[in-house]
């Protein structure tokens, strides 16, 4: 098949979060499996920089924006023979500090950018250079118009349009904007309506994927389910249900390329679950870099996150104000919320001794910390899949995480098989189910045999990208038929 991938952000080229590493992975595991694929991703500030093997094409984009036109060019990176990277060239909306906003806000002209990108998407599908895709497959709100102008832009030419497969990493961000951002799709009024891209007079293009898409994933099999009820369906569950039977949900997969703990240029010491002495020597370097204590007897729990209510971060500051009392570490990377980052910076302030908090993203830091750490923290609200839990069981740190989304289909409890159990379990979103699942993790530091066995469990489990690319090929092939 000729796959085309559509993301406002793709590893290692730009990152906010999880989104990003699925996309890079599956464009290379889709690769891998013998499908011709490319990948459409703005041009944001720097990219060109760090990758100077990015050559300018002769492909211009000329796309209609309400009332103007917006121009811009096309690069590529040629990554092997069936993947190649391209890269919308548009300096006015892409030559930013940050790729959605700075200090907590977003930017005002967003919905300018992401439906001029959505249109740059459509204008590449027609001219990319080496024949008709079958699919585009697109991630989140930012792509959302995609399939509408795809669908519009087939009956109004005639033209065999590809179809089109949305995959929904997080419901709740979904591209709302006022009824007026309506004029830059250029689509005919008949599309503003309940029965289209219109929810509640404003535009909300992750609906407008839902309704249009030929197909449906989301990122975890619990995640498909949840998001259909009113609980977790962010105001969209009605929309969802109408479309529950082309709604897929498929567990991310992990780049075991980058996230290993054998062959990594960010780690010193190689280990693996039958030579754990690197594990042991990658703690106490973790220590000395950040300024604690170097103990081997004291449990280390970490997390590498967004600063939101979402993750949990908020009932982890209130859970960590009763355990830092008994002898253990913490360390959070991550930013996001001002309070809760003052929150984790006054935490790190009184207990200087156990607790460090690095506001910020370090990519290199987060492969030190999940070397480095014992137990790591996902408390999460919701979480659609999470990827970190995913990194922490093959890096050997044990996942803490709430009974909800991908959390709850990737982690083993001992309570559900003590054979195969690879991490703990808490259920009620409250700091004090938090406080109980962190003793449960000082327990089981202090029983070595069953420790060894559950990290054992955990650095064997497998969710490579095989699995995943499989099921998401059973997903194009449903979209053709």
């Amino acid at each position: 098949m000729k796959i085309l991938l559509a993301s406002s952000e793709v590893h290692p080229f730009s990152k906010t979060g999880g989104l990003a590493d699925m996309v890079g992975a599956l464009g290379k595991a889709l690769a891998a499996a013998g499908h011709e694929v490319a990948i459409v991703t703005p041009l944001y500030r720097g990219i060109r920089g760090r990758f100077t093997d990015i050559k300018p094409t002769d492909l211009r984009l000329d796309v209609p924006l309400g009332d103007t036109r917006v121009s811009a060019g096309v690069s590529e990176l040629r990554l092997n023979q069936r993947l190649t990277v391209y890269f919308v060239d548009q300096p006015g909306y892409f030559d930013r500090l940050a790729l959605y906003g700075e200090n907590n806000t977003d930017y005002p002209d967003n919905p300018q950018r992401f439906i001029f990108f959505s249109k740059a998407v459509v204008q590449l599908a027609h001219l990319q250079p080496f024949g008709p895709f079958d699919i585009v497959h697109l991630h989140d709100w930012q792509v959302g118009l995609v399939p509408v102008l795809l669908r519009h832009e087939a009956h109004r030419t005639g033209w065999r349009a590809p179809r089109s497969v949305l995959t929904i990493h997080n419901l709740a961000y979904q591209g709302g904007f006022m009824g007026s951002t309506f004029a830059f799709t250029n689509l005919p009024l008949d599309y503003f309506a309940p029965t289209g891209v219109e929810f509640y007079k404003n535009l909300n293009c992750l609906k407008a994927a839902i309704i249009y898409s030929d197909f449906l994933t989301t990122v975890s099999p619990r995640y498909a389910r949840e998001i259909c009820t009113e609980a977790y369906g962010c105001g969209l569950d009605p929309v969802l249900r109408a479309r529950q039977g082309r709604l897929v949900g498929i567990l991310n997969g992990v780049d075991y390329d980058e996230w290993n703990t054998h062959r990594n240029l960010h780690l010193r010491h190689p280990y693996s679950f039958r030579k754990m002495a690197g594990k042991a020597a990658s703690k106490a370097d973790l220590q000395r870099e950040l300024g604690l204590p170097v103990r081997a007897d004291v449990p280390l729990f970490a997390t590498v996150t967004r600063l939101a209510d979402q993750k949990g971060m908020d009932i982890l500051l209130a859970a960590l104000e009763e355990m830092l009392a008994t002898d253990m570490q913490f360390v959070i990377l991550g930013s996001g919320d001002p309070n809760l980052q003052r929150g984790y910076q006054n935490l790190s302030r009184r207990y200087p001794t156990k607790a460090i908090a690095r506001i910020g993203y370090d990519h290199a830091l987060s492969h030190r910390i999940e070397a480095g750490c014992d137990f790591f923290l996902m408390p999460s609200r919701f979480e659609p899949c999470g990827l970190n839990q995913m990194y922490s069981l093959r890096y050997g740190a044990i996942p803490i995480v709430r009974r909800t989304g991908g959390l709850d289909d990737s982690v083993v409890d001992l309570t559900e098989d003590d054979t195969l159990a690879d991490g703990i379990k808490f259920t009620d979103f409250t700091s004090r189910a938090l406080a109980g699942a962190i003793r449960k993790a000082h327990v089981l530091y202090r029983t070595p045999e069953l420790f060894a066995q559950m990290r054992k469990n955990a650095m064997t489990a497998d969710f490579s990208w095989g699995r995943t690319t499989a099921e998401y090929e059973k997903v194009y092939q449903r979209a053709l038929a």
